[in-house]
């Protein structure tokens, strides 16, 4: 939860997606100097047609996050991204990287986001640790066994990276294949980009 006394919040709309995308994506609210954005990328696991359509909204999404980075507001973007990043983000990375979700474009892509274009891993800012999930397969015993993948993110700009106070997943109930991802930012902080 990010609450911001000082102003009301201003909902702001904006269409990212693909040109065969009809799935709203985005939603940004603007608090002030401070952007919270909700997202949810495609998926691309039921089909090469599918996993097409991904990469095409991730080359949109692109173009919007060096967008983003030219303005003046912090952003925590915060949702389902559809990408395992890293070996850790995943219980079976070796029999998964041909598998949409983790393949080597999309985690390239990842590095991208976390590299050239400075945003941040909060989650990974406080939780360096392995066997962290936030979606698993409906299949099998994946969430028994914690057999699952970090596909949920909250992604910051550089100048709340060490606003980044605690992270949790919240397991204690299951909802559906994601597990609810709890940030805690220390706002009062000043900034600095």
């Amino acid at each position: 939860m990010v609450r911001n006394t000082a102003r009301s919040p201003t909902p702001v709309w904006r269409q990212v997606r693909s040109r065969d995308d009809s799935v709203g994506r985005y939603l940004e609210v603007q608090l002030g100097g401070l952007s919270v954005v909700s997202l949810y990328l495609p998926s691309g696991s039921s089909s090469e047609l599918r996993q097409e359509a991904k990469y095409r909204c991730m080359d949109s999404f692109e173009r919007h996050l060096l967008k983003l980075r030219r303005r003046r507001s912090e952003y925590i973007i915060c949702g389902d991204w559809n990408i395992a990043h890293k070996e850790i983000d995943l219980k079976n990375w070796r029999s998964n990287r041909k598998n949409s979700g983790f393949l080597p474009e999309e985690r390239a892509w990842m590095d991208k986001v976390f590299g050239e274009f400075r945003y941040v891993d909060a989650f990974r800012v406080v939780q360096p640790e392995p066997e962290q999930y936030t979606w698993w397969s409906n299949r099998g015993q994946a969430w028994d066994k914690n057999v699952g993948w970090r596909i949920d993110y909250q992604v910051v700009t550089p100048g709340l990276a060490d606003r980044v106070v605690a992270a949790d997943i919240y397991k204690d109930e299951r909802f559906s294949d994601h597990a609810p991802l709890i940030m805690d930012y220390d706002l009062e902080k000043p900034t600095r980009s």
